[in-house]
């Protein structure tokens, strides 16, 4: 079970079919929420099956393939904000930009091993319950492969109405973010902002001990 919950978390955070739905209004330049995530979904699943670099875990390569395919669909600085907490809001600029770029590489090291393991996944998503004018829904998913499938969840915003964004992940009914405001709570209590920029970095060498600063 936890083989198979590090690989779906994978899929989220690296991420992060389609089924009917209510009827949402959008221009061609909008995809709707469920859309997103199915295409989302196929194209990292798709990239990382054709991609032997990804398959070996290089970095490098991952680092680029979420850059450019999965964060513009992304509100990360709203993920991040909402693991730190409150004390964000006393984060001068340059420590926030700091606390994404480690949090991101944190997550990027933690789980570049589990990409090995992809295989036959997919991910189906089930009816999305919203009203057209919502600004923030939950699509939920399943991941079906071997064994029973696991549920996948996205959190989405669409704030400004230029397109919708994944700002939270629940797998296996844990959500990613109030998983990370809990750790990071205790980093903040001992260092502050610095000491939690200190301790993602220390995680990222753990999780891949080639890693200096």
């Amino acid at each position: 079970m936890m083989q198979r919950r590090t690989l779906v978390t994978l899929l989220a955070a690296s991420a992060t079919l389609w089924v009917a739905g209510p009827v949402w209004a959008q221009t061609a330049a909008i995809e709707t929420p469920d859309a997103l995530v199915k295409r989302l979904s196929a194209d990292i699943l798709d990239t990382i099956k054709a991609d032997p670099e990804l398959r070996s875990g290089n970095i490098a390569r991952i680092s680029q393939v979420v850059d450019s395919t999965v964060m513009p669909h992304v509100n990360f600085r709203r993920m991040t904000s909402a693991a730190v907490g409150p004390q964000w809001r006393q984060a001068t600029p340059a420590q926030r930009e700091r606390l994404q770029q480690e949090f991101k590489l944190m997550l990027i090291r933690t789980y570049a091993g589990a990409l090995k393991q992809v295989s036959d996944q997919r991910v189906v998503v089930k009816p999305l319950r919203a009203a057209a004018d919502d600004k923030d829904v939950l699509v939920r998913t399943e991941v079906h492969g071997k064994g029973e499938p696991v549920q996948l969840d996205f959190r989405l915003e669409n704030a400004d109405g230029k397109g919708w964004k994944i700002y939270n992940l629940n797998v296996l009914g844990v959500w990613m973010v109030e998983t990370y405001r809990t750790q990071f709570a205790q980093e903040l209590s001992k260092g502050g902002i610095d000491g939690l920029i200190n301790a993602l970095g220390n995680r990222t060498m753990a999780a891949d001990p080639k890693v200096t600063k």
